[in-house]
């Protein structure tokens, strides 16, 4: 559709979501509360367990909370033993997910990959897998893998989980969007990470984050998944947390360490929730309508030009955008889903192999493969190869395309830093049943869209409609959402599906309108005039440019940098 036209569709098809996908899992509902949220010198700020969000449910959200769900509850149930394990979660993987030949992503670079992985780990924890009773996936005479059977840890179970209705599962982080995974979800690691001076959080010698924040962590869980790519982009949201405390501080001279830290932080949090919106979405979901609509996420249909010269017209999100408009959680307690975590799984975005090149002449300075790039080998990495020239590479480089066969071979046989083995791309397709989210013809009806009756309507590649076929034994209603998701056609622009831009609609604007820090206190009494100008004026290149000058010659020209850059002269 023209986007004059298909601007109101895709509102239309927001406002049925909102009113007919959000499901609330907590049993025990919550009466007014007396409670006060912490007072803090800083004026209104984000708590470290993303309590106090919204005043009237101070658990909304927060460290233990569960995940919702956009699906029914009478379509959530875990899958049991044989549904659980058919077919093969490994012969799924070997048959259909391996990477043959490294299908690219042309149209952006490989910070798309690393810039997801970072904000996935500010949104999605499940926390440290069972350590007991693990699933077990029957295993082929042929194949290679060390041990029979495979041995899959289950997810945390919920320990209030009544064993009525469908299992639930809750979150070891917050679901707020708040750069938890900067600033820490517990107490310990929110104090490692400050300097306690002038409001700023601690930086290596090296320019580097401190060495001793890795000291004590749980490499079982999202730690155990660490890498340069993450590396780069913590260290550069570091050193901007610092950037806007000497700016407060100017403005502000007399203010304390708390009141530049917790201000800090707002507009930090506030700025990678932009950058995602109106940069990483778009440069993926290159569409002019869903660009255009993205834009609208956060400025509205008036266009950022309109609100910063007239400021918001009326209080509602469709003209000025959500930030600065009234909280709505739309009936539903606010939660992150099951089914928002499992769309948002993208390996294919990774490379398998890395080449590192010099921004100054675009020499090749290092080869590498993923697993020489993990958390125990990221930072000697960055040390010898130098950060500017890190990032240059991964801005010249392409991302997989999130396709059939083109998952990381790395993946397959993942040796993590505590030492366990997996085959991620079996337990992809294992956690997905495992958590109840239906599979894909299910899940597209539930999403209001049709779904495909056989396997050419599923993919219009014939050989993958018969791989798919044999795999699933002819039968369309058992495919998984992983594997339809990554057959579907695509739309125009678009590097994932549009199933899973269903989910995207209504779960990206929902982070942005039941957070309060984004909708009724995004004002200048809260983030302080500088704090939003500075949101507002601020995009991933000069973010970049800001810390990293020498990125100049490969970001000329540019108007994002989720796109190929420039490449430097060669020698």
């Amino acid at each position: 559709m023209p986007t004059a036209l298909g601007i109101p569709v895709l509102i239309g098809i927001r406002n049925r979501l909102r009113a007919e996908n959000l499901f609330d899992t907590e049993t025990t509902k919550p009466t007014q509360s007396q409670a006060k949220a912490p007072v803090s010198v800083g004026g209104p700020s984000r708590t470290t367990d993303g309590t106090f969000n919204d005043l009237s449910n101070p658990a909304m959200g927060s460290v233990g909370s569960r995940f919702g769900r956009n699906v029914p509850p009478e379509y959530a149930y875990p899958e049991k033993p044989p549904k659980l394990f058919t077919p093969n979660p490994r012969t799924v993987s070997l048959e259909l997910l391996t990477r043959t030949k490294f299908q690219p992503a042309t149209s952006v670079n490989a910070l798309v990959a690393a810039w997801l992985q970072f904000e996935v780990h500010d949104w999605f924890h499940h926390g440290v897998n069972e350590q007991d009773q693990p699933l077990e996936i029957d295993l082929t005479d042929d194949d290679p893998w060390h041990e029979r059977p495979m041995r899959v840890q289950r997810t945390r179970r919920d320990k209030t989980w009544s064993g009525e209705g469908p299992e639930t599962f809750v979150t070891a982080d917050s679901h707020w969007w708040d750069s938890s995974q900067i600033y820490g979800s517990d107490p310990e690691f929110a104090k490692k990470v400050r300097a306690f001076e002038d409001g700023k959080v601690r930086m290596g010698p090296d320019g580097l984050r401190p060495a001793d924040l890795d000291e004590g962590l749980d490499f079982r869980g999202v730690a155990g998944s660490f890498w340069l790519g993450l590396d780069l982009l913590h260290t550069v949201f570091m050193l901007e947390h610092n950037s806007i405390c000497d700016a407060l501080k100017k403005e502000y001279p007399t203010w304390s360490d708390e009141q530049l830290f917790v201000k800090a932080r707002l507009i930090n949090a506030a700025l990678m929730a932009k950058i995602h919106t109106v940069e990483w979405t778009p440069a993926v979901i290159a569409h002019p309508t869903t660009i255009r609509a993205m834009h609208a996420n956060w400025y509205g249909i008036a266009g950022k030009k309109v609100k910063r010269k007239v400021g918001r017209i009326g209080k509602g999100e469709v003209f000025s955008g959500i930030p600065g408009s009234p909280a709505d959680h739309h009936g539903v307690p606010y939660s992150l889903t099951e089914e928002f975590v499992s769309v948002y799984r993208m390996h294919p975005l990774i490379p398998d192999d890395y080449t590192f090149r010099s921004i100054a002449t675009d020499e090749v300075i290092e080869e590498r493969t993923f697993n020489e790039l993990t958390a125990l080998h990221s930072r000697e990495r960055l040390q010898s190869i130098g950060i500017e020239h890190a990032f240059y590479s991964l801005g010249i480089a392409h991302p997989g395309a999130i396709v059939l066969h083109n998952n990381p071979k790395f993946l397959q046989r993942f040796e993590r830093p505590d030492g366990t083995v997996m085959d991620l791309a079996a337990t992809d397709i294992l956690r997905v049943r495992e958590r109840g989210v239906p599979r894909y013809n299910q899940f597209r009806r539930l999403f209001h869209t049709n779904a495909p009756r056989t396997f050419e309507e599923l993919t219009t590649n014939p050989v993958w409609a018969e791989e798919i076929r044999k795999v699933y034994d002819n039968e369309i209603e058992m495919v998984d959402l992983m594997v339809g998701l990554y057959s579907e056609p695509l739309p125009k622009g678009f590097a994932f599906s549009d199933t899973a831009f269903r989910v995207f609609i209504l779960m990206a604007s929902r982070r942005l309108k039941s957070d309060r820090f984004f909708t009724d206190d995004y004002r200048p009494e809260v983030y302080t005039q500088l704090g939003l100008d500075w949101i507002d004026d601020t995009t991933m290149i000069s973010l970049l440019l800001r810390h990293y000058p020498q990125l100049e010659p490969a970001l000329r020209g540019l108007d994002n940098a989720f796109v190929p850059w420039n490449r430097t002269a060669r020698t």
